[in-house]
């Protein structure tokens, strides 16, 4: 009789250590034997970063979709696993159309960590729905960020740092000519992937500044590849814009190209001819900032502090390395923030490349970080 009842145990033990699809029990995903235990109030099939990070890729998988379940402003968008869509829980009901008309797609909700309930609600809700193959990242992005893997922002956020001239370094990652010179995010920089081992020192010199990467979209790989270089080179804010420039042209129209805009006031000048005056250089700031290209040679630390909206940080001591970069479409005006090293620069680059078309801006500058600034004589 005890044979036969350690028989009878060991079989329902067997039979309970079956996959889920095949009958048994399982307190996560059968993929992740280490995920944290279901606690009370969440949904079952749980899974971890490892799992996740398979989906979390450019060009983005068909039959997956991420799903942030946080609220929008305040945490999707400074912050989010690549190729997320944000569907707040709070809105779940409004926004479900959004989801995959596919009730088979692998659906992964997740949110703040252990102790957000979103993701968990979330699944649930589209579960009743008809979903078939949900889980739950219960760890949620401050996991996914402590495990070292790469964020992204949304375009909402990005250009509201761009219109707020806050520091950053925005990379097209794109080819020049096919892709960049025909339209790009206004203050973007071009370093092609393909080139970016030979242009790295277009990078800001401080490592803990933000950059931000951008291609061709959801189905483009060259940010995410490019941004896991400047990782590698140790930079520590960096961040991918998944939905790029074909995203940003369809929220906010196409951006400049090459060429730029026509300018629409002419450049005037002071005593000193290669000085722009500063009316003129509040009109262009104010009516066309994108005819011009605004190189603010002042140190990364400065730089930092504020600057012109979509300028580059080209500090004064690697002008001369760098002054083949400088476009020669476009007027160039270099800015500090007193006009010693402007000046210094526009000699540097001019014996460089004396193709280009520059100015310097001798004045008194000082910006806020909200992106206002005051430009005085010296």
């Amino acid at each position: 009789m005890k044979l036969r009842l350690s028989l009878f145990c060991a079989g329902l033990l067997a039979a309970l250590a079956l996959a889920p699809g095949e009958g048994g029990i399982s307190t996560a995903s059968a993929a992740d034997a280490s995920v944290e235990t279901p606690k009370a109030g969440w949904y079952s099939q749980l899974v971890d970063a490892d799992f996740v990070a398979k989906y979390a890729v450019l060009p983005k998988p068909d039959g997956v979709q991420i799903i942030d379940s946080r609220p929008a402003t305040r945490k999707f968008d400074p912050g989010h696993i690549p190729t997320a869509m944000n569907l707040h829980d709070g809105d779940f009901d409004k926004l479900a159309d959004q989801l995959p008309a596919d009730k088979s797609v692998l659906l992964i909700f997740y949110c703040e960590g252990y102790e957000c309930m979103l993701s968990h609600n979330s699944a649930f809700k589209a579960e009743k729905l008809g979903y078939t193959n949900i889980k739950v990242y219960a760890a949620g992005y401050p996991d996914w960020i402590k495990k070292g893997n790469m964020g992204a922002v949304s375009l909402p956020f990005l250009k509201k740092k761009l219109d707020e001239s806050s520091p950053l370094t925005l990379i097209d990652s794109r080819p020049k000519e096919r892709k960049y010179d025909k339209g790009h995010i206004p203050g973007a920089i071009n370093i092609p992937d393909s080139d970016f081992d030979k242009m790295v020192d277009r990078l800001p010199v401080d490592k803990a500044s933000p950059l931000y990467f951008y291609c061709e979209g959801l189905s483009c790989k060259l940010s995410s590849d490019s941004a896991a270089k400047a990782v590698k080179l140790g930079y520590t804010q960096v961040k991918v814009v998944p939905e790029g420039y074909p995203g940003w042209v369809k929220l906010y129209g196409a951006g400049p190209t090459a060429g730029g805009p026509v300018l629409k006031v002419l450049i005037q000048t002071t005593a000193d001819k290669d000085a722009i005056a500063i009316a003129s250089i509040e009109k262009i700031l104010k009516e066309a900032p994108d005819s011009v290209v605004l190189v603010d040679v002042r140190d990364p630390v400065e730089f930092a502090t504020g600057s012109f909206k979509g300028a580059i940080n080209m500090p004064v001591a690697t002008v001369e390395a760098r002054a083949g970069e400088l476009p020669t479409d476009k007027p160039i005006i270099f800015f500090c923030s007193a006009g010693g090293r402007s000046g210094d620069a526009l000699d540097k680059a001019r014996k460089v490349n004396p193709r280009i078309k520059a100015y310097f801006l001798d004045a008194n500058v000082k910006w806020t970080k909200d992106g206002a600034y005051a430009i005085t004589e010296n």
